[in-house]
């Protein structure tokens, strides 16, 4: 019996944090602090399953010590940003790739 109760409510703390992350769209000013352009409309592929899509459709959470993103088809982490008080640290090991428009720059 007590290990079905810590199974219930380990699921339960896993299901609170499963709906516990805002949009990509969260990322847009993080980033903008670092990149001459918008980030959010820059389109991913997940290194894990291959899904691409823009980064405002990734799944930010923010309850660790910055920002971390994964992928709303596999769960996988794609980007993590913390910002210190003079570094800002981005890491894109789960993104296959990024193309980033520039909005006709030459």
């Amino acid at each position: 019996m007590d290990a079905d109760r810590t199974r219930d409510g380990e699921h339960e703390e896993y299901e609170e944090y499963e709906t516990a992350y805002e949009d990509g769209n969260t990322l847009g000013g993080p980033l903008s602090e670092i990149f001459a352009v918008d980030l959010t409309a820059a389109v991913g592929r997940c290194a894990g399953c291959g899904a691409t899509g823009p980064l405002a459709r990734l799944r930010v959470y923010d309850r660790a010590p910055g920002l971390v993103a994964r992928c709303p088809d596999c769960s996988r982490v794609v980007l993590r940003l913390v910002r210190g008080p003079d570094t800002a640290w981005l890491d894109l090991q789960g993104a296959a790739s990024l193309a980033i428009p520039l909005g006709g720059r030459g």
